[in-house]
């Protein structure tokens, strides 16, 4: 990602008004000082989503979604920080320091460029020849598969001619030299043959990635030839294992999960019929790159695979593939049906949904695929497939997990639970899982008589005293002048609380006010967005009178100070004669701010 100067990205945020950015995606309506309306990133009936042109940040009140104009586009359009300031740059009409390159990077950089105008170039004939008479046995084959002009566009549908050096020679025409076309992919050059098409008389599917960029093409043939699918070789812009087909679109989805589908056919019915969070590998076995990919996107995968033999491999291939980087999958049965574009041409896209809504657990999908394997009704076979199943049980390593799926396989494959957990135990006892039960039998692991590690409540506490200093400071900035004689960044033992202090406390010095959408703007991790934004629309407890709100804020300072003081007596070397000397000017602060009076006015 390029590196930009916190100069430059204020200068970016604070072209782009945070209420005309987000107006674009949510109707606001005044309220007040702010605006308020349905928040886009969870479903609620109610608007509590907040936005402060004086602060320039939103605010959910029901989920806690907030940040700045950067934050908002990340969330909502699933943007890297770069791509948002690109975005928002663009959007304000400046031009962003270009990256320096080496002679290398910038050849690099440059093929790049020019390959992604090949395939641009290409899509741009394979869309218009789909539109005249040499693309008319291709129209016939989409208007066959029920497809509206609306989605062929969408799309970006084609046709390659059934010359095989058609798109060879157009491209030619348009400037571009054999070598470069002989990397697109597009192209073989030949010293016998010349140059010749790698697609020609198939429907052609553009694949673009995240960023909207043709980096590549499926085709399928039109009448007999083999292979009926044919995609673009790796190239320079083309990895197929780490793209997925409509991804540009479905990353813009409102649906909480991704809908994983085996091909294009399937990807462009399923959005169609209204379901725009379809995706699709692209002619290839779901990889660790999909996967790394999806999980930027969703935190849950819907599998809506062919209901065949080898859709059910593909499936089981898959669900381990996509746990490992913590994606939560459902299988999606589509019986009597193969695949979703012919579920939905025969019971429609309300029928979907309720597949959907009835997915199945992809655990509980795997235990029902291998149960297949066995004979119920014979004895050897049924004690062998409950051994399995335990083997299975022992890959929960969290134990209120793999107790609550221990009952749910009892109860479905009729085993007492107390049976199938003792066969679990054993094999954890093997194999040495975690939560107690290696070597434990039934016993449960030691825990505290209250179930609450009290060191965890105490830290818990102590997050909440700083998160609430520093809100008190946002709230009224003219308290800052009153407590930075005993309060300094390095009270804040919380990292990113720290962090904000230091900033904020900048602030208040260099302009005696707050910038908010600033501060949030120098993280660009988006938890720690959405923690700071929670800062700066947090609510005060009001108490009754201005001697209780003096009383608790003196009382929070107390406290950070006081944890601030263990907190570094215990870092501190005995040896170190300025920690020993701060930490008895700290203890002298303490002592004066026990007695000194803090006004809130």
């Amino acid at each position: 990602m390029p590196f930009y100067s916190d100069d430059i990205i204020e200068e970016v945020r604070s072209r782009n008004d945070i209420v005309d950015v987000i107006s674009q995606y949510v109707r606001l309506q005044k309220k007040g000082s702010n605006y308020f309306g349905l928040c886009p990133f969870h479903n609620e009936k109610s608007g509590s989503f907040s936005v402060s042109p004086g602060k320039q940040m939103y605010y959910c009140f029901g989920c806690g979604a907030g940040g700045n104009v950067f934050t908002f586009l990340m969330e909502y359009e699933n943007f890297t920080f770069g791509e948002a300031m690109e975005a928002l740059a663009e959007r304000a009409g400046m031009e962003l320091p270009k990256q320096e390159y080496n002679a290398a990077q910038r050849r690099e950089a440059d093929k790049r460029a020019r390959l992604l105008e090949i395939n641009k170039e290409a899509a741009k004939y394979f869309y218009s020849l789909l539109r005249n008479d040499r693309g008319k046995n291709a129209l016939a084959y989409f208007r066959k598969r029920e497809l509206s002009d609306e989605i062929m566009q969408k799309f970006g549908l084609g046709y390659s001619d059934q010359y095989s050096d058609d798109l060879y020679r157009y491209l030619r025409k348009k400037g571009y030299e054999d070598e470069i076309l002989k990397e697109s992919g597009l192209v073989t050059i030949d010293e016998r043959r010349g140059g010749y098409d790698k697609f020609w008389n198939r429907a052609m599917f553009p694949i673009m990635d995240v960023h909207n960029k043709v980096i590549g093409f499926g085709g399928r043939v039109m009448g007999e030839g083999e292979p009926k699918y044919l995609n673009s070789p790796e190239t320079k812009i083309f990895d197929k294992s780490r793209n997925l087909y409509g991804l540009n679109i479905a990353r813009s989805t409102k649906k909480t999960q991704l809908l994983l589908c085996e091909g294009y056919m399937d990807v462009i019915a399923l959005h169609q019929a209204g379901f725009d969070n379809a995706v699709a590998s692209l002619g290839t076995s779901l990889t660790s790159g999909h996967a790394s990919l999806l999980k930027r996107y969703t935190k849950e995968v819907y599998l809506t695979y062919d209901s065949d033999g080898a859709g059910v491999k593909a499936a089981l291939r898959a669900i381990p593939i996509l746990k490992e980087v913590g994606i939560t999958t459902k299988v999606i049965n589509m019986k009597p049906y193969k695949d979703p574009d012919e579920f939905i041409k025969a019971l429609g896209a309300e029928e979907y949904q309720k597949r959907i809504d009835g997915a199945e657990n992809s655990f509980l999908f795997e235990i029902r695929i291998l149960q297949q394997q066995y004979d119920m009704g014979d004895p050897e076979s049924k004690t062998a497939f409950y051994n399995e199943v335990a083997k299975k049980l022992c890959g929960f390593s969290e134990k209120l997990e793999r107790d609550n799926y221990i009952e749910a396989v009892a109860v479905k494959y009729m085993i007492a639970v107390e049976d199938m957990r003792r066969l679990v135990n054993q094999y954890g006892a093997q194999i040495g899982v975690a939560g107690g039960m290696a070597g434990s039998g039934n016993r449960e692991p030691i825990r505290p008589k209250t179930g609450i590690h009290e060191k965890n409540k105490k830290e818990d506490g102590m997050k909440q005293s700083q998160k609430l200093l520093l809100t008190w400071l946002i709230e009224n900035a003219g308290l800052f002048s009153k407590i930075e004689k005993y309060i300094t960044p390095e009270d804040f033992t919380e990292e990113i609380y720290r962090k904000v202090a230091e900033i904020l406390f900048g602030q208040f010095r260099d302009t005696g006010g707050v910038n908010p959408a600033q501060i949030v703007s120098m993280f660009q991790n988006e938890e720690e967005q959405r923690e700071i934004a929670g800062l700066f629309n947090a609510r005060i407890h009001q108490v009754e009178t201005k001697e209780d709100r003096e009383k608790a804020l003196k009382e929070t300072i107390i406290r950070v100070k006081q944890n601030s003081m263990e907190y570094h007596a215990k870092a501190a070397s005995p040896t170190d004669m300025a920690a020993l000397q701060k930490m008895i000017a700290d203890k002298r602060a303490l002592e004066e701010l026990e007695k000194v009076h803090i006004s809130v006015d």
